[in-house]
């Protein structure tokens, strides 16, 4: 990155980044190149690219202006980066990553316990038949995991904020211990996105992204990257290409597109999802609402140090009923829709349990819990919904006084 790319602000980053003159041949955005086959026109041609098939057309897999494009544009979001890889979703990416990490059977990696479910399940039944073990670790814990490295420690994973309870983490305090025993840290940054928390300045060497959410911003699309330092990012190009993992042009210029106005919809997202949380917050039949930029909020101070911004995505914990008391507010909700995955321009809301999830830190509330993201629509109509999801609510629960 040279000085003068580095200098520019972040909105203008989005725009220009990936833009090289000879991918776009003179149009706005790079052309979209569906390619498998690459053909060579002399053996010397050939020959070259058998000795560097990273360094321009080989083979689709490898990729094209149109994937390289992408790469670039990402690479330059996160200041000390070396280079990005795509992966055909959120989960590959974040699984690649690890194997990047990993070298044989006997290994250890340390993953916070409040990780997305499908990373979990990756540990728990892909990588331990490998003989890699998995400790889960309190994402509270800072410089306390020095108490859980271990000689053969090789990663340790981070989620902050997590995308079910929110906790913070002190990615600093981590990652200082982290590579004094010799361990890589992986960020998985879908949350925030590399816009509100630039993450290798904070000490992560891998930061994973789901462009599915926020980047792609539409919910048409399903992909991941990972953004890699100098030091980890041989060891991920390798791992990327032995796993034969690529992303199909018409996707990779999708992401292209929603990463153009990506900082305008992330401060649209922050905006409304901070109006809506103070609005849940003062509501009665609310015990607790659980969103980072909230003053009060476990991990507040943190989120204030390290990050730029908030987006859309938080939970709230009802103070009375029980699950099934959330059929009345939710299956008649007119904005919030329940579905999985979020960072789209529509909102959401969905039915929580993370207690079954846990399991190096207990997490209890004696009442129901709904992630909500907060979408592009006026937040004024959003409240409006769930001021009447919540009167049915609270009306199904006077019904039901055992609850």
């Amino acid at each position: 990155m040279t000085d003068k790319t580095a200098a520019h602000r972040t909105a203008t980053q989005v725009i220009e980044g990936g833009r090289r003159p000879e991918w776009t041949h003179g149009v706005v955005n790079p052309p979209v190149y569906h390619a498998s086959t690459c053909v060579f026109p002399t053996l010397a041609a050939f020959d070259a690219a058998l000795r560097n098939p990273g360094g321009g057309l080989f083979y689709g897999r490898h990729g094209t202006p149109t994937t390289w494009a992408l790469e670039e544009a990402l690479t330059r979001l996160e200041p000390g980066a070396a280079g990005t890889k795509l992966f055909p979703s959120g989960v590959a990416a974040i699984s690649t990553a690890l194997f990047a990490t990993l070298k044989g059977g006997g290994e250890h990696i340390l993953m916070v316990d409040s990780v997305y479910e499908p990373t979990r399940a990756f540990c728990d039944k892909m990588l331990a038949p490998l003989g890699v073990e998995t400790t889960y670790y309190d994402p509270t814990i800072g410089a306390g995991i020095a108490e859980l490295i271990r000689p053969n420690t090789r990663a340790v994973f981070t989620e902050s904020p997590g995308s079910l309870t929110f906790e913070v983490q002190d990615l600093p305090a981590i990652a200082e211990v982290a590579h004094a025993h010799g361990a890589a840290v992986i960020l998985d940054n879908t949350w925030a996105t590399s816009l509100y928390q630039p993450s290798l300045p904070l000490g992560v060497d891998m930061c994973a992204q789901s462009l599915t959410k926020y980047v792609g911003g539409h919910s048409d699309l399903m992909m991941g990257a990972v953004t890699a330092n100098e030091q980890w990012l041989g060891p991920l190009k390798a791992a990327t290409a032995r796993l034969g993992h690529c992303v199909g042009p018409d996707d990779a210029m999708l992401a292209l597109r929603g990463l153009r106005t990506l900082d305008v919809r992330l401060e649209r997202h922050h905006a409304s999802g901070l109006r809506v949380a103070q609005w849940l917050a003062e509501h009665p039949l609310v015990e607790r609402v659980i969103h980072p930029a909230l003053p009060g909020c476990p991990g507040h101070e943190l989120w204030k140090r390290d990050f730029k911004g908030a987006t859309g995505l938080f939970a709230v914990v009802l103070n009375r009923g029980q699950r099934a008391d959330l059929a009345a507010m939710v299956d008649h909700m007119h904005h919030f829709k329940m579905g999985f995955s979020w960072g789209g321009y529509e909102s959401l809301i969905l039915p929580i349990n993370p207690a079954s999830i846990r399991t190096a830190t207990r997490w209890h509330t004696n009442h129901p819990m709904l992630r909500l993201h907060i979408g592009l629509e006026d937040p004024q109509d959003l409240i409006n919904d769930l001021a009447q999801g919540l009167e049915r609510y609270a009306a199904a629960t006077a019904e039901n006084p055992v609850a």
